[in-house]
């Protein structure tokens, strides 16, 4: 099976665009944003070798538009400023024709006003708080609604979770999303005092008070689970304490949403056994296209023992994306690539297919995943597509918001003034 596969058929484009003159040169330069050191390089790295790979695939089939396509790897250092330093660079200096990358939604709100001010394209592949919708992002990962919302729907229907604590890192994503989670346990009739938030510094190592926190919000004997909003190698200290602690998955069961494959490649999973993660993506898929995808990875960075994750495939389904919109505009020119964006199809590695939606967003399956001693998981629960919500119905001025840049050029769309609004100073 070749690893770049034809588009389905998408419902813009081809007819509008395809026809378009566009003086194309040589080569196409793919600009990769990804830290490889700091903090985030535990989860980033991954990605910069996936992008390398998606490239030189693509070189393989042919390229794009007749050309070459060049990876610009730049390194970041999950340093927040230097990514807006970075992007500017691969934009100005490079003169890159898209960009993918970040990981932190602190790192991408950086960016954004440089890729805005310039009119770049990034294609965004991690799961985020929402929020928000740019015309020069795509966003690729998971919308709360495809991750933190069913996430909590398991914990609440599945398990009987009574109480909940908020664990995150703190920066804009897990802040963002605890809101939204706050206010949907709260409509779910869970009481305030019921739910514990705390937020801790990224590379955050003692964990003992918070994991005893944790233990005695149970103390009356309602069942308990985390919900974890924690990023990068912090995450390696908190599942130490739970172990140290004698805690359980059947005792306090926790959710990750930042969690995968990567990062539990460099623990000790024995005592993770039947903590669980969401994700829209598990390597354990049993799909023709998975197993294809892993035997190129393994065969790419030559080994067997390396994984697959989530974000991963969003940059394997947003890079095939930008190809076949690139191809159907005749151009890599920014704008002619976002129209040609809407409506693009292209089979996810679950079994299912992915939809580029005018909000920016894709249709995504919702999977639950319960850690294995392996490092893997089992799915446990699995979704059909679900369509990224860029607004949240769960806080009231959000709830009132569209976004739709196909008709309405405009990504924060008022449905009560029938305005399009300003964005948020924080946007």
């Amino acid at each position: 099976m070749n690893f770049i596969k034809t588009a389905l058929t998408g419902t813009v484009a081809a007819a509008a665009l395809g026809s378009a003159a566009f003086a194309q040169d040589c080569p196409i330069k793919v600009g990769v944003l990804h830290s490889l050191s700091g903090t985030m390089a535990i989860s980033e790295t991954t990605l910069k070798d996936t992008m390398e790979m998606l490239v030189a695939k693509q070189n393989e089939a042919g390229g794009v538009l007749g050309c070459d396509l060049e990876a610009v790897v730049v390194d970041p250092a999950s340093d927040w400023p230097l990514f807006a330093e970075k992007a500017r660079e691969l934009l100005t200096v490079h003169e890159v024709d898209v960009i993918f990358g970040n990981w932190t939604s602190v790192s991408r709100k950086s960016v954004l006003p440089v890729i805005e001010e310039l009119n770049g394209l990034l294609f965004y592949p991690v799961q985020y708080e929402g929020e928000e919708s740019s015309k020069n992002v795509f966003y690729t990962g998971a919308a709360p609604n495809q991750q933190a919302i069913p996430a909590t729907d398991y914990f609440l229907e599945e398990l009987g979770v009574e109480k909940f604590a908020l664990l995150g890192t703190d920066y804009v994503y897990p802040r963002t999303t605890n809101n939204i989670l706050e206010s949907y346990l709260q409509d779910k009739g869970i009481a305030e005092e019921d739910i514990f938030v705390n937020y801790t510094p990224f590379g955050h190592s003692d964990w003992s008070k918070i994991v005893a926190d944790v233990v005695a919000l149970g103390a009356d004997g309602k069942k308990v689970g985390v919900i974890s909003t924690i990023n990068g190698d912090a995450n390696v200290g908190f599942y130490k304490e739970l172990a140290a602690a004698g805690i359980s998955a059947e005792d306090i069961p926790v959710v990750a949403f930042s969690v995968g494959e990567e990062e539990l490649s460099g623990l000790d999973t024995s005592n993770l056994v039947g903590h669980l993660a969401a994700w829209n993506y598990f390597m354990s898929a049993d799909t023709a296209e998975n197993e294809t995808f892993i035997a190129d990875w393994h065969e790419f960075i030559g080994s067997e023992d390396r994984v697959t994750n989530d974000p991963m495939e969003a940059h394997y389904i947003g890079f095939n994306m930008w190809v076949n919109a690139a191809e159907a505009a005749g151009s890599t020119d920014v704008d002619a690539v976002r129209m040609a964006m809407y409506g693009q199809e292209f089979p996810n590695l679950t079994g299912g297919t992915a939809v580029m939606n005018v909000n920016h967003h894709l249709s995504k399956p919702v999977l639950i995943g319960e850690i294995l001693e392996d490092g893997q998981f089992d799915i446990i629960s699995q979704t059909e597509e679900v369509p990224g919500d860029a607004w949240t119905d769960y806080l009231p001025e959000s709830a009132v918001l569209k976004s739709d840049w196909k008709d309405l050029e405009c990504g924060m769309y008022n449905t009560e003034t029938e305005t399009c609004v300003q964005l948020k100073s924080n946007y």
